[in-house]
């Protein structure tokens, strides 16, 4: 086939590209990829900060407090790695909504120096990404996970049927 150009990525396509892009950057670790999948502040609306709420955290807005978080979080995390399942993208216009689960499995700093990587630790956390188109491409505006609640067996009603 010549002359025949590949078939242009869907805006979904488009979303699902940065949102991996932006949790494959983690695992790495690299700062500076993060850094530049985030929206200036005031990029899309000069009222428009980002913001982030990592479990347990209060919301962080701006772009300082926001990367910073992800820069404390990468100097005490030696290891992690994200299995994402559930994940649902939607576009409207120029701004993309995911949701997903987060299933990570995070280690951190050996307990001693000289010794190999610190416990791993398994969590399940569910997140939802907004996304803005911007010239360029799709940058996250709003990262919010919060932790899923295990259920315990005494979640069961000890009550017998009648």
């Amino acid at each position: 086939m010549t002359g025949a150009s590949a078939p242009k990525e869907t805006d979904a396509e488009q979303v699902e590209t940065a949102n991996t892009a932006f949790y494959e950057a983690l695992e790495r670790g690299d700062f500076d990829a993060v850094s530049g999948l985030w929206l200036e502040d005031g990029e899309y609306h000069e009222d428009a900060e980002i913001s982030c709420v990592h479990p347990g955290w209060p919301v962080l807005t701006g772009r300082g407090e926001v990367l910073r978080s992800y820069a404390l979080i990468m100097a005490n995390t030696e290891y992690i790695q994200f299995f994402l399942t559930d994940v649902h993208i939607g576009v409207a216009g120029d701004t993309a909504l995911v949701t997903c689960t987060e299933n990570i499995l995070s280690g951190g700093p050996a307990p001693e120096a000289g010794e190999e990587l610190g416990p791993l630790v398994g969590q399940l956390v569910v997140a939802t990404n907004v996304f803005r188109r911007t010239s360029e491409g799709w940058k996250l505006w709003s990262h919010h996970a919060s932790p899923v609640l295990a259920e315990s067996d005494d979640s069961e009603s000890d009550e017998t049927p009648s």
